[in-house]
Order: structure tokens, then C-alpha cells, then sequence
């Protein structure tokens, strides 16, 4: 429940809209159980063919002539008492007396009260009793009225709140996402992220609304109604609600319960999101090998595990309705039996020693205390759902959490160091890595490259290339060693700073679901549409971009570029690195998936791109080698080999095996 605290206390920092929730609630309430008040006169007064004046000034004699009558009998007890009587009788008639007195004092207090109230009665109340029950029910349908235009105002006041405080913490969610290492990602899938983002944000939104909405207003109206009861018989509505305690045990026990089979639906949901998404993101791949079966039977098994957990959160919840259910009825039945003695006998003891009232408690008295009891178990009855709501709330807002909590790693230097203006080298200084302390991936790697200066890696795949290059921008930190640039360690440079500096070409060239132009003016702010177009053309790109494409650099690309082909997603992503036009470019694989003629276009924009800047190569086609100055052959995290291309065609079996011998017949 702390996670969920936390939101609750963000949710409290709109202290308007919280106030206004409140209060509406509060007003709810007090009108709610104001309803159930205009029971009384109805009984008491109009079925007894009187108005409420007429029924007061009854009330008032009736006091006074009980009071007479109490006077009279302290009188003769205290003669008695006087008399010095047995001390076996002594005991009986001081506790007649006590009781005397406390019956005198309550008549008095009554009759003060309803002294008070009799002038304004008679002056504003009608009377006739069928006036006066005109005059009770238009009280109840303006105070319904009343109660209704709060209720909206409620709702819209708690709305507003969730809402709010969802849209902050889902932001934040996003920011922290943003911020997370990449290392971060390798354990969580793309669908437990969604559905924390998603799923999890909502149940959290629905468990905020149902806090300061129904939470706070169903015990609001249970208050209300609870002050109503307690001021006709406090001592019977104690005898009442003896089971309560036993009913919350139970519902606590049942919210844990709940809580936790909720958390573990949510994390096989993330299962299922998970499957779903490498289903689409893979179904050439199901196609082409005919897997349907087996990726519905993976399906099948997760969908099926949810189901059995979903099954146990209802089984949980159904027993929430009887327990409330039971202890509601329990409570009027009670109620109905001892209050039901005590009118029919006029009396205020039960059992002849249990006082339940000061005076004796009326017909429409006794109505409006069912009333009441009656008042209190439906905002019980509707409290009930909002347990599975809390608690899975609960359960999501650890899911959430668990996001925003963790700190990324690689995070800026206290004391960040400039970069120097140029950087004279890029510089790999016994750098070792792993991305499990078990599993070696670099072992005391030293690279010298300098400016300008164009370094093809090579090696078999595993052999670590693409993680020595990812520790150039820190995606990664390197377990030992360190990587220089221009001199200065990478990791006391900040990372926009660092990163700024460096363009990357990947493999898979990714492009947003946007515009041609956005795409290409990614990351580079302030871009103008002239210095976009002349990165297309520098990129080779313009002329498919105004031939082909409908809107030219207006047409959206589709999710991952799908509406272009593999060369025109590469030329776009180069494109993207010229417009940057970075001191430090790397290439990573970037012609490994395209065919001959856009792998023609892309070597001749780099030949022009490279030169004066320091490029870093991962390749095996022997075209793309003929760009490097150097290449350096790895295998297993070390570096075997430095050379030409062809020095090591000389004398590198590793590097022979690797290029097939094509390097020469390409150059």
C-alpha cells in the first residue's frame, strides 16, 4: 500500500481539487442522511392525524408530565433515603435514584430543546398534517435535488484529480523510461512496458477516483447516518454493531488476498502483451516456417493462466457482497428486536438493567433509527467493489513504481569536464566488459584511432564489435579501463554532450512513424527545410523522395518506415547522420540488408561523408572495407589483429575466413 500512498499523496498536492471533493462529499452526506430524518414527522405526526406545531406542543406536555411525575418520585426516594433504610435496600433505592435523576435531566434538556423550536414551528411549518406532509416531501425532493447537483460536482471534482495526477505520473513514467540504460531493457519486454504505461496507470487512475470519490464519500454518508442513529439510541446502536469488527477482519483478509492475485494477473498480462507484440513484430517469420500452431498453443497457455488468475480475483471479491451483506442484515435484525421491544413496551432497559435510552423511544423515532441503519448499509454495500478497485490499484501502483525508482547508471559526471574543441583521437585504453560478472564480452582491449581517420571491425558475430562501439556514446560503461576522447574519459563528459558529437548508423535503420522531413531533421533542432533537403541529396535520397513518394517530404513513413523499402530507410538514416553532421560517425552494419544498387548509392555518399572525420566501420562486405584506412580483426572481446586490408589478407587466416576472400575482387 506505501506505493500507492505515494500517489495519493501526489494526487494531494492539488489541494483545490482535493478541498472540492470534500466537501461535496461532506455536503452528500449531510443531505443523505437529512433525507432519512423526514421519516419522523411522517410517523409521529402526519399518521397521527397532526401537524408538526400540534405535535410538538404534544411532545411538550408530555415532557412536563413526565417530569412532574420524576420530580414527584425523587421526592418520595429521598424521604426514603432519609430514613435510613436496610443496607440491603439501600443499594436498590440510591441506583432508582440515580436513574431518576438522569431521567429528569434528559426530560429537562428535551423539553428545552423543543421549547426553542416551538415558536419557529408555529410560525413557519404549515398547519394541517396533509400541509405538513407536502411540506416533508418537498423537503425530500429538493434535498435529493440538492444532493443530486453535488453528486456531479463530485464526480467532476474527482475525475479532474485522477485525472491530473495519472497524466503527472504517466509522464513521468515516459521521462523515466527515457532515461533508463539499455542494459534496463535486456530483462523487460516492450510489452510489460506498455502495460505499466497502460494498464497499470489505469488501474492506478481507477483506484485514485475510487479513493476520493466513492471511499470518501460512502463512509461520509456511513458518518452521517451512524451521528443520526446515535442521537435517538447511541447505547442500541453499540448493541447493533457488534459484528463490525468480525467484518472488517474478513474484509482485510480478502483485500490482501485480493492485492496479491491482482499483481500476479498484471504480470501475466504483461505476458501476453509481450507475446502479442513479438507475434507482430515477427509474423513473416510464423508465416514462412508455418509455427501458427505452436505461437497459438504459447498463447493459448498464457491466456489460460490468466484466466485461473482472474477467476481467483472473482472468487475473492464475490465473498465481499455477502460478508457487508450479512452484517447489514445482522445489524436490523438486532435492532428491529430490541428497539421493537422497547417501543411496543415503552420501556428503556433491556433485560430490566441494560439502559438503552433516556427516555422512551417513539414510533417514528424507532423508523427514523432503521432508516439510518439502513443508510449506513448502502454506502456499506457500495464500498464493496472498490476493494478489488484499491487493491489492484495497490498492486499496479508497485508495478509503477518499480519503474520510477530505478536509477539509471549511466547518469551524468557531479563534475562534467568539456570536451575540447576537436577531438584529436578516439582512444580505447584496456577496456574490459560484461554484461554479467560470469560472462566476459570484452577482455583488455586498447584501440588507438585518430582524427579523421576511417577503422573497419570485423569478426565473427558474438565476438563483441557492436559493444565496443556501443561504449564510444555510453549505452554501456566499460567494467574496467576506459574510453578516451580527444584525451578526456567519456564518462566526465555529460551525455547530451558526448552524444552530440556522435552520429550512428545502425543496421536496422530506424525511422519514426512521421514525416520524411522529420525524420531526417531528428535530433537536430532548428533544422530548416533547405539544410534538410541538402542532407537528402548529399544522402542520395531527394530524388526517390520528389519521384516516389506521394508528398514528397511531407509523406509519413509508417511505423519503422514500413511504407519504404530497406535502401530507402538507409538513405534516410544517413541522411539523419549528415544533417547532424557529427565529428564521430558510426556505422554499424549500416549495408548489410540492402541490395546492390543502394549499397552503390550509400559507399559514395560515404566516401564524401568520411573524409575529415573519424569513422568507426562494422562491416563484412569487402566493399565497404575498401572505405577503412584500417581494420581491426576481433574475436572473442580481444583484438587479434590491426591492419590494411590488405596486409591482413596476407596474413590473417581469421580476416580471410571472414571477408571470403572478396575484399581484393571488390577493390
Amino acid at each position: 500500500m506505501s506505493n500507492f500512498a505515494r500517489a495519493l499523496r501526489l494526487a494531494l498536492r492539488q489541494r483545490l481539487g482535493v478541498a472540492a471533493c470534500v466537501f461535496t462529499s461532506l455536503m452528500i452526506a449531510v443531505l443523505w442522511a437529512g433525507n432519512l430524518v423526514a421519516v419522523w414527522p411522517i410517523v409521529d405526526a402526519v399518521m397521527q392525524d397532526q401537524s408538526v406545531p400540534e405535535w410538538i406542543d404534544k411532545m411538550i406536555a408530555e415532557d412536563h408530565a413526565a417530569i412532574a411525575e420524576l420530580e414527584v418520585t425523587i421526592a418520595q426516594l429521598e424521604v426514603q433515603l432519609a430514613d435510613g433504610p436496610a443496607q440491603d435496600k439501600l443499594l436498590g433505592l440510591q441506583q432508582e435514584l440515580s436513574e431518576a435523576e438522569d431521567d429528569l435531566q434528559a426530560y429537562t434538556w428535551q423539553v428545552s430543546c423543543r421549547e426553542w423550536v416551538e415558536p419557529y414551528a408555529d410560525r413557519w411549518l404549515p398547519s394541517t398534517p396533509f400541509q405538513t406532509l407536502l411540506c416533508v416531501c418537498a423537503f425530500v425532493v429538493f434535498g435529493t435535488l440538492t444532493k443530486s447537483f453535488f453528486r456531479v460536482a463530485n464526480v467532476l471534482a474527482v475525475t479532474r484529480v485522477s485525472a491530473l495526477t495519472t497524466l503527472e505520473l504517466r509522464n513521468e513514467y515516459y521521462r523515466k523510461v527515457l532515461r533508463l540504460d539499455l542494459a534496463a531493457f535486456g530483462g523487460t519486454g516492450r510489452g510489460d512496458i506498455m502495460n505499466r504505461c497502460t494498464t497499470d496507470l489505469g488501474a492506478l487512475a481507477g483506484g485514485i477516483q475510487s479513493v476520493f470519490g466513492a471511499a470518501t464519500r460512502e463512509p461520509l454518508k456511513m458518518i452521517a447516518c451512524t451521528a443520526g442513529a446515535a442521537y435517538f439510541s447511541w447505547r442500541l446502536l453499540l448493541l447493533t454493531i457488534v459484528m463490525v469488527p468480525l467484518a472488517v477482519f474478513v474484509i482485510r483478509w480478502l483485500a490482501r488476498a485480493i492485492k496479491r492475485a491482482n499483481r500476479r494477473a498484471l504480470e501475466e498480462l504483461s505476458s501476453i502483451l509481450e507475446t502479442l507484440s513479438e507475434t507482430l513484430s515477427s509474423i513473416q517469420l510464423i508465416k514462412a516456417f508455418t509455427m501458427e500452431p505452436a505461437e497459438r498453443a504459447r498463447f493459448n497457455a498464457s491466456a489460460k493462466t490468466l484466466y485461473f488468475r482472474q477467476l481467483k480475483i472473482a472468487v475473492y471479491d464475490s465473498l465481499m457482497s455477502p460478508v457487508t451483506e450479512t452484517v447489514g442484515v445482522s445489524m436490523v435484525v438486532m435492532a428491529a428486536v430490541a428497539g421493537g421491544f422497547l417501543v411496543l413496551h415503552e420501556q428503556t432497559h433491556l433485560l430490566g438493567f441494560i439502559r438503552i435510552s433516556d427516555t422512551p423511544l417513539t414510533h417514528g423515532q424507532m423508523a427514523v433509527f432503521f432508516a439510518m441503519l439502513a443508510g449506513m448499509s448502502d454506502p456499506a454495500r457500495r464500498l464493496t467493489p472498490l476493494v478489488n478497485a484499491i487493491q489492484k490499484a495497490s498492486a499496479s501502483a508497485d508495478r509503477v513504481y518499480e519503474v520510477l525508482d530505478r536509477e539509471p547508471t549511466i547518469v551524468d559526471p557531479p563534475k562534467a569536464k568539456t570536451l575540447p574543441d576537436k577531438l584529436t583521437s578516439v582512444q580505447f585504453r584496456d577496456v574490459s566488459f560484461h554484461y554479467e560478472p560470469t560472462k566476459q564480452v570484452l577482455t583488455g582491449v586498447n584501440l588507438d584511432v585518430g582524427h579523421g581517420e576511417t577503422v573497419a571491425i570485423v569478426g565473427p558475430n558474438g565476438c563483441g564489435k557492436s559493444t565496443l562501439l556501443n561504449l564510444l556514446p555510453r549505452f554501456y560503461d566499460v567494467s574496467e579501463g576506459a574510453v578516451l576522447l580527444g584525451g578526456v574519459d567519456c564518462r566526465d563528459v555529460r551525455l547530451r554532450e558526448l552524444r552530440r558529437r556522435i552520429g550512428i548508423v545502425s543496421q536496422q535503420a530506424v525511422l519514426m512513424n512521421d514525416t520524411v522531413r522529420a525524420n531526417i531533421a531528428y535530433g537536430t533542432q532548428g533544422a530548416t527545410p533547405e539544410q534538410v533537403e541538402q542532407a537528402a541529396r548529399k544522402a542520395y535520397a531527394h530524388g526517390f523522395i520528389t519521384s516516389k513518394l506521394t508528398d514528397g517530404y511531407d509523406t509519413v513513413v509508417g511505423h519503422g518506415g514500413s511504407r519504404l523499402s530497406g535502401g530507402q530507410r538507409q538513405r534516410i538514416a544517413l541522411a539523419r547522420a549528415i544533417l547532424r553532421d557529427p565529428e564521430i560517425l558510426i556505422l554499424d552494419e549500416a549495408t548489410s540488408q540492402i541490395d546492390l544498387e543502394s549499397e552503390q548509392l550509400i559507399h559514395q555518399v560515404l566516401r564524401e561523408f568520411v573524409v575529415g572525420r573519424t569513422t568507426l566501420i562494422i562491416t563484412h562486405r569487402p566493399s565497404t572495407l575498401s572505405l577503412a584506412d584500417r581494420v581491426v580483426v576481433m574475436d572473442a572481446g580481444r583484438i587479434e589483429d590491426i591492419g590494411t586490408p590488405e596486409e591482413l589478407l596476407d596474413r590473417c587466416d581469421l580476416f580471410r575466413r571472414l571477408c571470403h576472400g572478396g575484399y581484393r575482387a571488390s577493390a
